[in-house]
């Protein structure tokens, strides 16, 4: 039985850990990827140095095809328990309205989310409250050495780490740029200062001008309150993100003047967080005995809201094909491995990533003639789609599912 605490033991056999199946962070990704596997009947050790994970601003919003992939998990139901819900999303570019999102959507802290994965873990001490120290993979048994002195055994170990690179590095993994400070987010909640509610459910507001580098600023309902998502693709150095940090308020509706007549009044009423992304992807990861998931894998642009999609695709595949079918034969060699990486949904979901990452940066950011009109194309062809619904409601959704038919 695994221990939930961190606590000294002897060097003995007895401070050895056996499970199928070691998961190296509880994130989001090590998390779900726990719960999935012990659900399933499988050992699993999940560890992490954190017994609650923190605060963070990491992914605040989940919608669309990314339900359907938690539905398949068998999480849906517990993200309502921790989430706020909201079904239509109302998008602006220059103070008028560009269309309607309309689909099921849920508003979160970050840190809820992971607390609510790891509650569908069925066994708590499941969970080790430790820090990893080295890995020693083989074709057979992976070896981990915790910083308590403890070791676990498995059969596979699953690298759930983010971009945190200290135990790639010692394996010899390393993490190649492929758009150094790609972009930079914020996040921050709003309410208006007289404590009405504001008139809308949830709202996109687009950037205004290429010179800005915004994309767009997302605004949703969390249990504290409105939550907004500031995305940007600019300098972090640059002077606006200090002013982002110090008068939030001003410089938002500087930078978005569209948006006065839709906040009214409204101040910032916690801390602003900013994180800026690197799009890397990492190399010498296939190795006996061990699997890279998640950001751990390879990074992604938050604009592009893929993230998570991509995460969920890698915790599916991972969990529900391969590790099942590892665990039934002996050996944990290259061969096994190699199929994970070679899942041609995986592949497709990773390479989705980086296209969106790259289209996101590109109809914000750049001014050329063909991109001006690409730009000027990409929200006409809303704004007329959505005033065609408006005037023939449901059009829109008949064509559409008649495409994909």
């Amino acid at each position: 039985m695994t221990r939930p605490v961190t606590e000294p033991v002897d060097g003995g056999e007895s401070a050895a850990i056996d499970s199928d199946v070691a998961i190296v962070g509880g994130g989001l990704a090590g998390s779900l990827a726990a719960a999935v596997l012990a659900r399933a009947g499988h050992r699993v050790a999940l560890v992490d140095k954190r017994a609650v994970y923190p605060d963070e601003f990491r992914v605040e919003k989940i919608g669309g095809h990314q339900l359907e992939l938690l539905r398949k998990l068998g999480f849906l139901d517990a993200l309502g328990d921790v989430a706020c819900r909201y079904d239509q999303v109302l998008n602006i570019r220059e103070g008028k309205v560009v269309d309607v999102s309309v689909g099921q959507a849920y508003g979160f802290p970050y840190a809820d989310l992971v607390a609510m994965a790891r509650r569908q873990i069925p066994d708590p001490a499941s969970l080790i409250v430790d820090e990893v120290t080295a890995i020693g993979p083989s074709d057979d048994v992976q070896h981990v050495e915790l910083a308590s002195g403890r070791r676990v055994r498995a059969r596979l170990v699953v690298l759930a780490t983010g971009m945190a690179g200290v135990l790639g590095y010692k394996l010899g993994i390393r993490r190649r740029v492929l758009a150094e400070r790609h972009s930079v987010s914020f996040g921050f909640t709003i309410a208006r200062k007289d404590g009405t509610p504001f008139d809308f459910e949830a709202l996109t507001c687009y950037g205004e001008r290429t010179a800005d580098g915004i994309d767009y600023l997302s605004l949703f309902p969390v249990r504290a309150g409105m939550r907004a998502n500031l995305f940007m693709f600019r300098d972090p150095t640059d002077p606006i993100m200090r002013e982002l940090r110090r008068e939030p308020e001003a410089t938002v509706l500087r930078l978005l003047p569209g948006l006065r007549s839709y906040l009214g009044d409204f101040r910032v009423t916690d801390r602003v967080q900013n994180w800026v992304m690197d799009l890397t992807v990492v190399e010498g990861h296939l190795q006996p005995g061990i699997v890279l998931i998640g950001d751990a894998f390879q990074t992604n642009c938050p604009a592009a809201g893929t993230g998570v999609a991509r995460l969920l695709v890698d915790v599916d595949r991972l969990c529900t094909e391969y590790v099942p079918q590892w665990l039934m034969t002996a050996g944990m060699g290259l061969d096994k491995i190699s199929q994970f990486y070679a899942d041609r949904d995986k592949i497709a979901a990773d390479q989705q990533s980086l296209k969106m990452a790259r289209f996101r940066q590109a109809l914000t950011s750049r001014n050329d003639i063909g991109w001006d009109v690409r730009r000027r194309l990409h929200f006409l062809r809303r704004s007329l789609a959505h005033r065609v619904d408006q005037m023939h409601p449901g059009w829109l959704g008949r064509v559409r599912g008649a495409l994909r038919a």
